[in-house]
């Protein structure tokens, strides 16, 4: 169920204490030459909204701009700093908590988001006000995408170049697919950027001209059906799985009843 396409007498009748919400987040970023700005909240959404549609969760509104300075030299690239998107997306959940959503998973398709939300899910469980965790969407297949991807790439690359391939096939340039993969790193332990143990570089461009990382050109349309259709039984699991916990198992134990359980 989307939230937001239902009136407030609907959704007074359905939320109720242990309601589940799938938040989507992303970013708008560059992702290469032949990838939209939109891609990670795309893939966020899309997922969100196949897991709602199969399960009870709940699909929030998407946040579609994350923590993204390392791409900013790319035209068009958008961020929020890193304490501001905690701030947001903290305050965003306990909107959810007061309407009885107690229980959160932030799908998320970003990696510069994945630290925040985790620290924004610990501030949540620490107050008791929802149990919140972060998703990362390839995170839950990984033999999978190994499986499907010789020259896979954290960004740009054929696991989210597939993704968009199956949820929007039209924004995918394929004409610039080979540009993708010539201009940019194939290769991540080519890169000269890890020296005497220590990454000396901070922002994307240092280590890809174009922005693009892996083989693209390594996608076909059954691959992207195959790695969708995984991940979204994955957040169902995940949603399911969260939804049928009590309470008392996702909320945390005081020291005090913990040493009065065990005497």
């Amino acid at each position: 169920m989307y939230l937001a396409d239902h009136t407030w007498p609907e959704l007074g009748d359905a939320l109720s204490d242990g309601s589940v919400a799938l938040v989507p987040l992303g970013s708008t970023e560059q992702h290469g030459p032949h990838l939209p700005l939109a891609t990670d909240h795309l893939i966020a959404e899309g997922l969100a909204t196949a897991a709602a549609e199969r399960s009870d969760a709940f699909r929030t509104p998407t946040i579609n701009v994350g923590v993204s300075p390392h791409h900013r030299q790319f035209p068009g690239t958008m961020w929020v700093d890193p304490p501001e998107f905690r701030d947001y997306v903290e305050s965003f959940a306990r909107n959810l908590a007061y309407h009885g959503i107690d229980r959160v998973v932030f799908v998320n398709a970003h990696g510069g988001n994945v630290q925040h939300l985790r620290e924004v899910g610990r501030r949540l469980h620490e107050d008791e006000v929802a149990y919140a965790v972060e998703w990362m969407w390839d995170e839950s297949i990984p033999e999978l995408v190994d499986e499907l991807f010789e020259r896979n790439g954290p960004h740009a690359g054929p696991k989210e170049t597939a993704m968009i391939t199956h949820i929007a096939p039209d924004l995918v340039r394929e004409d610039r697919l080979e540009d993708a993969r010539d201009g940019g790193l194939v290769d991540l332990e080519s890169a000269e950027t890890m020296v005497h143990g220590a990454r000396t570089f901070y922002d994307s461009i240092d280590n890809s001209a174009n922005g693009a990382f892996g083989d693209p050109t390594d996608v076909t349309p059954e691959k992207s059906e195959r790695l969708f259709e995984a991940a979204a039984d994955q957040l169902v699991q995940l949603a399911e799985w969260i939804g049928e916990r009590d309470g008392d198992e996702l909320f945390p134990e005081s020291r005090v009843e913990r040493e009065a359980a065990n005497r």
